[in-house]
């Protein structure tokens, strides 16, 4: 199955709670910078928010990829939604639809996890420490990190595994390494890969997908955005998750959970 096979298949459900009765009360264009304590790099981050029932779906952009008037289709009906032009409108309406009729607060799979009540840096250590325990490295382990986040470098090399680093829009991490751009480099070399969700956003994880299933290689997929479109393919790809939804753990400095999911052996 891939993205929009999973969204092909949404689309045919007329029940009750299908997409067609369900409605975007609200949507967002949310933008923000963040820079972590001692960091040169200003990480610009943008976001397309859906509120449906008791879910957002969330979906990163890239800056001028949406315009303003994404907030008049607050009212859409979910299916209009994911029938939308841009991918971006599409995915975020498939995690709130997800995230509403299968919240991660219920599901039986996810082990919860608190962030502590803290400070940017402290929030941000805490859960990407939870995200490099899901990859069970060894040392020496080779490890493509397709979305760079600079402490996820970190917790990956505190476990003695290689980090491979791959970003389109960052050219070294905080320590100076270079950035591949090219995800397909990164991945022939790794033994396992751990990849952003903005990946669904931006079209590239079918890709990825495929390339590890040919490799026959672990992902993991730490997802701030469409945290429920991924959790779609644990274990039909995607062999662990870290889940995060509305306030992400950025935007908000009190106590918050994030969903960590492993598929079964």
């Amino acid at each position: 199955m891939t993205v929009p096979e999973l969204m092909t298949q949404v689309l045919t459900d007329t029940t009750a709670t299908g997409p067609d009765a369900l409605v975007a009360r609200s949507v967002y264009l949310v933008q923000h910078g963040t820079r972590l304590a001692g960091s040169p790099q200003i990480f610009r981050n943008c976001y397309v928010m859906v509120r449906c029932e008791t879910a957002f779906g969330v979906c990163a952009v890239d800056i001028g990829e949406v315009d303003n008037n994404v907030i008049d289709l607050s009212g859409s009906t979910i299916a209009e939604l994911l029938r939308h032009p841009l991918l971006p409108i599409r995915v975020a309406a498939l995690d709130a639809y997800l995230g509403a009729t299968a919240p991660h607060r219920e599901d039986p799979r996810a082990r919860r996890v608190e962030l502590p009540t803290g400070t940017p840096d402290e929030r941000a250590i805490a859960r990407d420490t939870a995200i490099a325990d899901l990859l069970h490295i060894q040392p020496g382990h080779r490890v493509a990190l397709i979305g760079v986040v600079n402490p996820l470098v970190a917790a990956i090399r505190d476990r003695g595994g290689e980090c491979l680093p791959c970003d389109l829009n960052l050219t070294q991490t905080h320590w100076g390494d270079p950035v591949e751009k090219d995800m397909h480099r990164v991945i022939e070399h790794a033994d396992m890969v751990l990849a952003t969700g903005m990946t669904i956003g931006n079209g590239t994880f079918d890709e990825i997908m495929q390339a590890c299933r040919r490799r026959d290689i672990p992902l993991t997929i730490y997802a701030q955005t469409a945290a429920a479109v991924a959790r779609a393919f644990l274990g039909r790809g995607v062999t662990s998750l870290s889940a995060e939804h509305v306030p992400l753990s950025q935007m908000s400095a009190d106590a918050s959970p994030i969903y960590l999911y492993e598929a079964a052996e």
